[in-house]
């Protein structure tokens, strides 16, 4: 416990995070929203900033992806062993759960940076003997069972870590909401300023519902409105009813559900979406409502091919500390960009083959395309006009790889899977397309830095940020992307990259994506090799100086956590 002394005594904030991918070999993370908790923890280490960070253990993982011979997803568990990285803790705290008590010990991981400092995350778990059985498995699958699974998870999260960091001794000035899954530690935090005698909810001084306000923070991450949890209040009540009356419950989540976001961008004192255009959005979505904007920004050491880092390094010394220092990389010679991302390229093409038998050519350009598989990422528009495609490919040759996990319940995902195979399998003998199963960090690490062209083509504006795109350009790969999200900072046409004119529908969408591709991108690797590859340093030079998670960490500290 003398490790865990030292976190107690130095940390004033807590991130709370229903998954943070910590390393490939823990399964605590399924996409976007868990790299961006994991980046989170390495900056924090990296600026020595005194956080602590709290999620759910999940054993089971999100799943394993499998793709049969026709291209249907199976889903398996994807299960890891939290002793083989982490340590139990000797500490338990009870919540009741449909009428039981339900403990929760945590395992605690420590996040080691480069520097030395050290940065603690507890991962909560419910298989313990004290517990019955359907309650023992309540923090295995990350994601995983119906909306009452989710509900319990959720009560465990943010009602149980309030009070874990609490039984362990911690003293915390910031709760940092990473999305609305933790949204009930308010209501915690309600509990243990009326238990130290603070007015009761709803008085004339309010102190409570100001109290809580001050320590609280929350991070929003998505304009679709399924992205938003909500609850019926009779399911409320009957799984955790005696942690807060459904009446007083309703003056901050919303009168006719249960509305996660709606309780935390009441209980917050302060609010932010991931980029300039989310924020823009989420207060369309949610009028009344203060929301800033601190936009996404990844964790280059992480993300950076082996061959970039060790030509960083040599022209720019400690380069990953201090990001910003990229701004100087379109001053590197052309040899040294080109043969980095040969060795990346090389990399991926031999991915490619040993997971799916594909053989591609380094010489030919590679699109590549990975990220969750669902209706507005539209994954499939590429392939909206096939006979379009093979035109194309027949003047200028191109390859293509994708990767991505669609949520086992999202119908239409597993079907846009479906249909990429089936389109594969009809162009495979001209346009080589691979899809990649089982999407993880490493196989993102592996085409982020292996692919010519990252493509992107999420329905406007509901992406609310992305942070593949940055992690592309951080080893020089041009983004070809929809005007959404991040990618609106970001973006200076012919320079950086390249825009897609998307107003919104497929087959015209379709149309100026496939023109820019034919017409713009294409001629420019074959014909103007010396451009394309200032347009790689460009990106590097504009983009990943500016798109990391340390710049996006030090705005938080100023603007969020120091108030």
């Amino acid at each position: 416990m003398n490790e865990l002394g030292y976190f107690v005594s130095r940390t004033r904030i807590a991130y709370f995070c229903m998954e943070i991918a910590l390393r490939p070999e823990m399964h605590t993370y399924s996409g976007g929203l868990g790299i961006l908790a994991g980046d989170t923890v390495r900056s924090c280490s990296d600026l020595g900033l005194p956080v602590v960070f709290v999620t759910l253990v999940s054993k089971q993982g999100y799943f394993r992806q499998e793709i049969d011979p026709e291209g249907r997803q199976l889903e398996h568990p994807d299960t890891w062993d939290p002793a083989t990285w982490a340590r139990p803790l000797p500490a338990m705290v009870g919540v009741d759960i449909e009428d039981r008590c339900v403990w929760i010990r945590p395992w605690l991981y420590i996040h080691a940076g480069p520097l030395g400092e050290q940065i603690p995350v507890l991962l909560l778990d419910t298989d313990l003997d004290q517990n019955a059985p359907q309650d023992r498995e309540l923090t295995n699958c990350l994601y995983g069972g119906d909306e009452v699974y989710r509900l319990k998870q959720e009560v465990i999260l943010g009602i149980g870590g309030v009070r874990i960091l609490d039984a362990l001794g911690f003293i915390l000035h910031t709760y940092h909401l990473n999305e609305g899954h933790a949204a009930l530690l308010t209501i915690e935090l309600m509990r243990r300023f009326r238990r130290a005698g603070a007015s009761p909810v709803g008085d004339q001084n309010g102190l409570v519902f100001a109290s809580v306000r001050d320590l609280c923070i929350f991070t929003t991450h998505t304009p679709v409105d399924a992205g938003h949890d909500r609850f019926g209040y009779d399911l409320f009540q009957s799984i955790a009813g005696k942690i807060i009356s459904v009446d007083d419950l309703r003056m901050f989540a919303g009168s006719d559900r249960l509305d996660m976001t709606r309780l935390a961008l009441n209980l917050c004192g302060y609010v932010n979406g991931v980029a300039r255009r989310h924020a823009e959005t989420a207060r369309v979505m949610f009028p009344g409502y203060d929301i800033q904007a601190i936009t996404n920004g990844i964790h280059s050491e992480t993300w950076v091919h082996p061959r970039f880092s060790e030509l960083f390094e040599t022209n720019f010394p400690r380069w990953w500390h201090d990001p910003e220092m990229l701004v100087r990389a379109d001053q590197l010679s052309d040899d040294a960009i080109w043969s980095s991302h040969l060795a990346g390229k090389t990399d991926l093409c031999d991915l490619v083959r040993d997971t799916t038998g594909t053989i591609f050519d380094p010489e030919l350009p590679i699109i590549g395309f990975a990220r969750r598989m669902t209706g507005y990422k539209r994954p499939n528009l590429l392939f909206t006009d096939k006979e379009r495609l093979l035109s194309i490919a027949a003047r200028h040759p191109f390859q293509i790889v994708l990767a991505g996990k669609a949520h086992p319940r999202d119908v239409g995902g597993k079907e846009m899977i479906r249909e990429i195979h089936r389109v594969s399998a009809e162009l495979s003998d001209r346009i080589p397309i691979a899809f990649i199963p089982n999407y993880t960090m490493a196989t993102a690490k592996a085409l982020i830095a292996g692919a010519d062209v990252w493509l992107n083509t999420p329905q406007p504006p509901l992406e609310a940020s992305g942070t593949s795109g940055m992690k592309a350009a951080l080893n020089g790969v041009l983004n070809l992307s929809t005007l959404d999200g991040w990618w609106i900072e970001g973006c200076i046409d012919g320079v950086t990259g390249w825009s897609i004119d998307a107003q919104g529908k497929s087959e015209s969408d379709a149309e100026a994506l496939y023109r820019k591709i034919e017409d713009v991108v294409l001629p420019l690797f074959y014909d103007d090799r010396a451009r394309w590859i200032w347009m790689m340093k460009q990106a590097i030079s504009k983009l990943a100086s500016y798109f990391n998670s340390q710049r996006m960490m030090r705005r938080y500290a100023s603007e969020a956590y120091i108030r």
